[in-house]
């Protein structure tokens, strides 16, 4: 049984269409409150970690009931196509309005409707693809996300988003929705979510089985206690690399300009392109040697990527962040690519939702604090020099609490890399 790259790619357009909204949320709507509204770094980091604190309640809350939904279009696709329609109307009328209590509203009712189909749109993956594949799935799914992402960082340049006091971004933000609803009109058409999900769960109990959902039984059909505890574990570890990472992403387009003084548009798609070409290898290293091995090689060089960037200033040659910035990206995906799959395969096929929803919990509880914590310290140093270290020290830490994950990994498949990479377009 081998995994189906055309219909992961296809339930990718899903990913992909969330990636163009977040991308271009966090380069844009920190310039508007600083440029437009003149707020401090704290107040900045608040409004920033405003996304988070909504997904804490409602990804799990969502992922749940979708758990729990039968529709004639599945369980996952109404909440995309809703949700998706409504970010775009919200996000749009957020590029016109100039009050800032009004921008804080719209802003809110934008958060929102992304947040009704995050979780969603994420559990379709596993919802599709058998237990073993799930590591090369999430691959394409997080190469989809990150080709949307670089196509609007393209848009950022192009509609020079980065432009030193800039305030204005209607027009961009009409492009970017604009990429959004023809990733969804692709995904309406081709993605037949009931059909491809009842064919995974055949497929899953005929050349699989599942040990997982063995060991379960034992304990009642919930988890072993040393489930729980390596559950536990991932869980921590991805709160504390997201505390690390988001601080970056919610603060590096302020950094960039004030600081080393680049484009940091151009930083970011170069950072993209390197996580675009680990992808696939980064997938396959997984099924042969795991998944833990593998994510904890990726902390180790996103922990040295943001260690080395602190020593970059305005006068050090342009192409070391580049150089750094890639490394990061080939980091970032070996830890994605390999992160939700140790949390879904110690879920029950009913639960992929509920899990996902774990997996988001620990992701955002972590992005409420970073951008409000990261935007404390750099109004007490009256500087933004702090980003890298402090994004440094919790990157450090999430590799202590990952070495000792003991459940989560993929069974080694026993193939060679040819008939790994053959391709089921059925």
């Amino acid at each position: 049984m081998k995994l189906n790259y055309k219909r992961t790619i296809l339930v990718g357009f899903a990913f992909f269409l969330i990636q163009c909204f977040w991308s271009a949320y966090d380069a844009i709507i920190p310039i508007i409150l600083k440029n437009k509204y003149g707020m401090s770094e704290t107040a900045n980091g608040f409004i920033m970690s405003l996304d988070n604190i909504l997904a804490l309640f409602m990804l799990p809350l969502f992922g749940s009931i979708s758990d729990k939904v039968n529709t004639r279009f599945g369980r996952r696709t109404p909440f995309i196509v809703g949700g998706t329609i409504l970010a775009v109307i919200f996000f749009n009328i957020l590029g016109l309005v100039d009050v800032l209590w009004l921008f804080i509203l719209v802003l809110l009712l934008t958060l929102i409707s992304m947040a009704t189909f995050r979780s969603p749109a994420v559990a379709l993956m596993p919802d599709v693809t058998c237990k073993p594949h799930r590591s090369k799935a999430n691959a394409i799914i997080n190469l989809m996300g990150t080709i949307g992402a670089m196509i609007v960082l393209g848009l950022g340049i192009v509609f020079k988003t980065s432009e030193v006091g800039k305030t204005e971004f209607s027009d961009y933000i009409l492009a970017v929705t604009s990429v959004m609803l023809l990733a969804l009109i692709i995904f309406i058409l081709t993605v037949r979510e009931p059909k491809w999900a009842q064919e995974m769960q055949e497929n899953t109990v005929k050349y699989f089985g599942d040990k997982e959902a063995e060991e379960r039984e034992i304990y009642g059909g919930g988890l072993s206690p040393e489930q729980k505890r390596s559950l536990i574990l991932i869980l921590v570890s991805v709160a504390l690399w997201f505390i690390g990472y988001n601080a970056v992403i919610s603060k590096y387009s302020l950094y960039a300009t004030h600081v080393i003084k680049q484009d940091f548009n151009l930083t970011l798609i170069i950072a993209q392109g390197a996580a675009i070409i680990a992808y696939f290898p980064v997938g396959f290293i997984a099924s042969k040697v795991g998944r833990r091995k593998t994510i904890l090689a990726g902390v180790i060089m996103l922990t040295a990527a943001f260690f080395m960037a602190i020593f970059i200033t305005e006068h050090s040659p342009v192409y070391l962040m580049y150089i750094l910035f890639s490394l990061a990206g080939i980091a970032w995906a070996t830890i994605n690519v390999n992160s939700f799959p140790m949390v879904v395969e110690l879920a029950k096929g009913s639960d992929v939702g509920k899990y996902t929803g774990y997996y988001y919990t620990a992701s955002m509880a972590a992005q409420v604090v970073t951008p409000t914590l990261v935007g404390i310290i750099m109004d007490i140093a009256n500087s933004y020099r702090p980003l890298f270290p402090y994004a440094t020290i919790f990157v450090g830490l999430a590799f202590v609490t990952m070495f000792f994950v003991r459940h989560g990994d993929a069974k080694p498949q026993p193939k060679g890399l040819l008939e790994s990479l053959d391709v089921d377009v059925d």
